[in-house]
């Protein structure tokens, strides 16, 4: 990899060129190979027009922020990366306004830019996994069916709860972080999928009696009545 720029100006300078603010995340993130984020497929292949992969195993689309605080942002390559080496080089720290000036965005951008790092240098990694002693509870949020307009209201009608409400589910490692996540229903194939991405096998798992929870042989899994993502995830009263 070629040395890294020391100064400000020539971050900007050496980042301002798409490919290769491209090249060197994909270094950085994928040292031994571009691989699936998705299913780990190292069997993909690049559309150069627009900077994305294809993964042959699963069949779906990815670019280099996916599974990343860059995901599902329309910011550039080059923003993202001169903000993290002005936040790495900073050692008093600094201010979104500074941010916005060094990179000519706007305040609310350089805002969202720290918030996304700082995010990450506390966690370490989002890829760790919760670990210990980690409760699961779902529930659903949103409003009541009778105030949303007749053609979305006839599209939430599915039989797989109150309608109109999303189903969220939540995991919480004692005296640690929470975890949470909108699920497609509360169905074993939803529910059991989303363990296994949050939480590392071995750990202790406590959830409530809904059977979708059974069967989860990688972990110590006890029921428990009485769940302390209750609490935090009863938001309307109607927990899972």
């Amino acid at each position: 990899m070629d040395s890294f720029p020391e100064t400000l100006q020539n971050v900007i300078l050496y980042f301002s060129d798409p490919n290769r603010a491209l090249d060197f995340a994909v270094r950085m993130r994928w040292p031994e190979g571009v691989s699936c984020p998705r299913c780990g497929c190292d069997n993909v292949y690049f559309i150069a027009s627009r900077h994305t992969w294809e993964c042959k195993g699963c069949k779906k689309q990815f670019s280099v922020k996916v599974g990343t605080i860059m995901e599902d942002s329309p910011i550039g390559l080059d923003k993202w990366l001169s903000a993290m080496w002005l936040l790495g080089s900073c050692k008093n720290g600094i201010s979104s306004y500074e941010i916005a000036r060094d990179l000519g965005v706007t305040q609310k951008t350089a805002w969202f830019l720290l918030h996304r790092i700082r995010l990450v240098m506390r966690c370490g990694s989002l890829e760790k996994k919760l670990c210990g002693t980690v409760e699961a509870d779902e529930t659903f949020v949103g409003g009541k069916a009778k105030n949303m307009h007749a053609n979305r209201r006839a599209r939430e009608i599915a039989g797989r709860g109150p309608v109109g409400k999303a189903i969220v589910m939540g995991l919480l490692e004692h005296h640690g972080e929470a975890r949470v996540k909108v699920v497609g229903t509360r169905r074993k194939k939803d529910v059991q999928a989303e363990v296994p991405k949050h939480v590392e096998p071995g750990s202790s798992l406590y959830t409530d009696a809904l059977k979708s929870y059974e069967g989860l042989s990688e972990y110590v899994h006890e029921v428990d009545p009485i769940v302390w993502t209750k609490s935090c995830l009863s938001l309307d009263g109607e927990a899972g």
